[in-house]
């Protein structure tokens, strides 16, 4: 596979990363207040998880006087998607399509199948007489 999406499951394969991605969700943050909403870990353990955030090229990070912005990149989670859940969105919809009617069903809030219409007979065209 041409792109190596190791690096990006590794990023989320950790809860405070994943939070971190999910606060950058509403804009980019300086780094400052990204480590303010993890009171209970150390500057430098939040420094660590946005490195391996950045290392995914899952966060980005531009300088801005001494502040640094971080901004979330979802390119890899778009990649992620197309490689391992797109191809089987079918199959999911039409499983829990299933899945829901059936429930319906035993519960009685189903409404019943409609018989198939039985295909109509073909007439005969008359043919005009030639006298």
């Amino acid at each position: 596979m041409a792109e190596d999406l190791d690096p990006i499951w590794k990023a989320l394969a950790d809860e405070t990363r994943r939070t971190i991605l999910d606060f950058l969700r509403s804009g980019p943050k300086p780094t400052t207040a990204i480590v303010e909403q993890f009171p209970h870990l150390s500057r430098f353990a939040v420094m660590k998880h946005l490195d391996v955030l950045r290392q995914a090229a899952l966060v980005l990070t531009r300088e801005e006087g001494r502040q640094r912005i971080n901004s979330l990149n979802a390119v890899p989670i778009r990649m992620i998607y197309e490689r391992w859940v797109s191809g089987f969105e079918g199959n999911w919809a039409s499983t829990l399509l299933r899945v829901k009617e059936a429930a319906e069903r035993a519960a009685g809030t189903h409404p019943p199948t409609p018989p198939a219409k039985a295909p109509k007979a073909k007439r005969k065209r008359k043919t005009p007489s030639r006298s």
